[in-house]
């Protein structure tokens, strides 16, 4: 009987291997990366006794899984869910849950347990789901796979907010133009344009203006000793460099 499901399985469309109905583990080298759909290897996989047939999810089988979980409340969470969910093939399993099968769509994710719903997973690309019925578990519905409700994806994480900018206090802003001002000669320049770039980062926050900065910039170079255009050179440069 598990052969002929098997087999009718991949006729389908889908990726079989085999599993062990007890341990739930893979009875092949490589678990679900070894499934198929070629007759030959599913007649001599299935030739040992004992085993039943588990079909790759997602893209190898054009299927995911909606996995309800009786043991875990999933039944509960079904009944809640009942009239939102459509008409499609559905069966159950030996745990006293059901599987629930839909149509795969590339970027549908595997959903670990309890993320959808309490005893609820989804099983898509690099996971599986042993087929119950080659065991003689009832058929509930033996509709076409639907399409797979969006609703049951669970929200993606709103975006975090960015840290807002630290607003220099007086002191530390005395302390930076400081640094700058008392520069020994060699290192004016490139103090100074350090100076200016770390107060546009102040004005791309807003928490300083272009103009402002730039006259505390090059007041600082003038106190260093550079001659006026060149601190004030230095400064646009540095302000207008660190906004772009």
């Amino acid at each position: 009987m598990t052969v002929r499901h098997a087999l009718f399985m991949a006729a389908a469309g889908r990726a079989v291997f085999p599993m062990n109905p007890e341990t739930k583990r893979p009875a092949c080298a490589h678990g679900v990366k070894d499934a198929t759909r070629d007759a030959a290897q599913i007649r001599e996989w299935f030739s040992r006794p004992g085993l039943v047939p588990a079909a790759a999810t997602g893209q190898p089988s054009g299927i995911v899984v909606l996995d309800i979980d009786r043991q875990h409340g999933g039944l509960d969470w079904l009944a809640d869910q009942m009239d939102r969910l459509p008409e499609t093939e559905i069966y159950a399993t030996k745990s006293g849950g059901q599987h629930w099968v839909f149509q795969y769509r590339p970027g549908l994710p595997t959903i670990a347990l309890n993320r959808i719903g309490g005893g609820v997973e989804l099983r898509s690309t690099g996971a599986s789901a042993i087929d119950w019925r080659a065991l003689g578990y009832t058929r509930i519905s033996d509709a076409p796979p639907a399409q797979f409700p969006e609703w049951l994806l669970p929200p993606k994480p709103a975006p975090r907010d960015p840290a807002p900018p630290r607003v220099p206090d007086d002191a530390s802003l005395s302390n930076l133009l400081r640094f700058a001002a008392q520069a020994p000669a060699g290192e004016r320049n490139r103090r100074l344009f350090w100076a200016g770039c770390r107060l546009a980062e102040q004005v791309q926050h807003g928490t300083l203006s272009a103009a402002y900065a730039t006259a505390l910039v090059e007041a600082a170079g003038v106190q260093a000793g550079l001659p006026r255009h060149e601190a004030r050179a230095t400064a646009l440069s540095a302000i207008q460099g660190g906004r772009a």
